[in-house]
């Protein structure tokens, strides 16, 4: 869960905080030391081994530089690769999600079991309701033989005492796109056809099995080159670095850790949203049935793979980042951008052909922490004269941060082109959500209607490279949006560089 700090968390954060410290000291031969810095002493903590940890932590620590995972059956130094990989050009290489596979707990898969709280009851509500005759007593209390269940949980429906649990792998239950099954040998396993590294896995995982690659390696080498790299951040960064991150104060921060410059992501958002509101009033009805938004890269992956029927139906506006970024490849085609933002999504959809050129890195709230913590960078000892105000975004592309906010924010932009158009829509959070959406879209019932889907429970603020929690976020970013000088998207100076930013 996002905003509560456990060992999991923890080891995340020292592994992003040595990875950028060996970046920008960039002493490689320091890197086998990494595990003994991220898991010191000689005594385990959390599992049954400190050599384990050891070796997860090292593993860890490959993924965060963009090094593929070594295989366990052959010999090989924590380093192997790592000079190919300092350098400032460098792509996610698939996959970009990974299982390390000793650090899979191989969880029990979906089953219903008795508790302890079984009464023995006369009633015996449970083997009544069972459909395949799995429920037998032993010693007056209920027992369900594995082997003819078929998981339907009328049992624990019929079950008076709440006495019978549903038992469900964390990763498996988070993952929308029903892709995580199990190896041979029990430990979760990814079916790359279906995933769309919306990373829900990675943050619902608690034995921190599941790790995406980063490019804070890359990052800090192309600053270190010298390359004038300009950091374009997600609206959903308000509170993600504690209270004293105030907007104001987030320029300065950046520019202590080479950044040239900071843009709010949220200018892109406006944009996008004037794009998908002139989608919606030229194609629906007239072309299209109805018109889904575009700005989620899990839920549009999602929605294309599981319903291709529907690829058309999905808004063709680039993304707020990618807007952004091509904004600023405008103004300066020589600089770097780097998007930083809650996504793991993000990563990948920078990695497409069509979108390299405009975003060069992608950074989670997770990983832009852990350089913080390496330079030091303390928000509390920005003195006032250094605060840069964040003004050019409007309220409506703030919103953009949590569900709803899209959709919102186009329907605004439909009223500002069409104040009488009558817009009906409908929102939907989380992968399996989206899906249940669409399979209503496909029946007819959501004709004329504008669909935004959202791949993670809440919006971007529940991105799994997100810090804090998720009501604590959403309250952040109502209140960062009520104060933009600016409100509705066609407000926005930028309106009239869309023709120019068009492939």
């Amino acid at each position: 869960m996002r905003g509560l700090t456990s060992s999991v968390t923890d080891i995340r954060k020292k592994v992003f905080t040595e990875v950028a410290r060996l970046a920008y000291d960039g002493d490689y031969d320091r890197m086998e030391k990494l595990p003994y810095i991220i898991v010191p002493g000689e005594t385990a903590k959390y599992r049954e081994s400190i050599f384990l940890e050891r070796a997860i932590a090292g593993e860890r620590v490959r993924l965060a530089m963009g090094l593929p995972l070594r295989p366990v059956d052959q010999h090989s130094v924590l380093s192997e690769g790592v000079t190919e990989s300092a350098v400032a050009e460098k792509y996610y290489d698939p996959p970009l999600i990974n299982i390390i596979n000793y650090a899979c707990h191989a969880c029990p898969t979906k089953q219903y079991r008795i508790t302890e709280y079984c009464q023995g009851c006369l009633a015996r509500s449970c083997h009544q309701v069972c459909p395949k005759d799995a429920i037998r007593f032993v010693n007056g209390k209920s027992f369900i033989k594995q082997d003819q269940c078929i998981k339907c949980g009328k049992c624990a429906e019929a079950c008076q005492y709440n006495a019978i649990i549903k038992l469900e792998r964390p990763c498996v239950k988070a993952c929308g796109m029903d892709a995580i099954g199990v190896d041979d040998q029990g430990r979760a396993k990814i079916d790359y056809d279906k995933c769309v590294s919306c990373g829900m896995c990675l943050v619902n995982c608690p034995f921190g099995a599941i790790v995406d690659k980063g490019q804070i390696f890359q990052l800090i080498h192309s600053i270190k080159r010298g390359d004038r790299v300009v950091a374009i951040v997600a609206p959903a960064f308000l509170g993600q670095f504690g209270p004293e991150a105030r907007p104001e104060r987030l320029t300065a921060a950046m520019r202590r850790l080479g950044f040239d410059s900071v843009v709010e992501v949220a200018v892109g958002a406006d944009l996008c949203a004037m794009e998908e509101a002139k989608d919606f009033i030229e194609n629906v009805p007239e072309n299209q049935p109805f018109l889904a938004t575009s700005c989620c890269p899990a839920w549009s992956v999602m929605a294309k793979k599981t319903f291709p029927q529907f690829k058309d139906y999905i808004s063709m506006a680039l993304t707020p980042m990618v807007l952004t970024a091509r904004l600023q490849k405008k103004k300066d085609p020589s600089c770097r951008v780097c998007f930083i933002g809650p996504c793991a999504a993000k990563k990948l959809e920078a990695s497409r052909r069509t979108i390299r050129s405009d975003v060069d890195f992608v950074l989670t709230f997770e990983e832009l922490q852990g350089m913080f913590e390496a330079k030091k960078v303390h928000f509390v000892d920005i003195p006032a004269e250094e605060e840069v105000p964040l003004s050019e975004a409007t309220g409506a592309g703030r919103g953009f941060a949590v569900t709803g906010g899209v959709a919102g924010a186009v329907v605004d932009a439909i009223h500002h082109l069409q104040p009488d158009r009558e817009v009906k829509v409908v929102s939907a959070e989380g992968l399996d959500n989206c899906r249940k959406m669409l399979m209503v879209a496909k029946t007819g019932k959501y004709d004329g209607y504008l669909l935004e889907g959202m791949a993670c429970p809440g919006g971007c603020v529940a991105g799994a490279g997100t810090i804090q929690p998720i009501a604590r976020s959403s309250a952040a970013i109502a209140k960062y949006k009520e104060a933009a000088p600016l409100q509705h998207a066609f407000d926005s100076e930028y309106q009239a560089e869309l023709p120019g930013l068009e492939e």
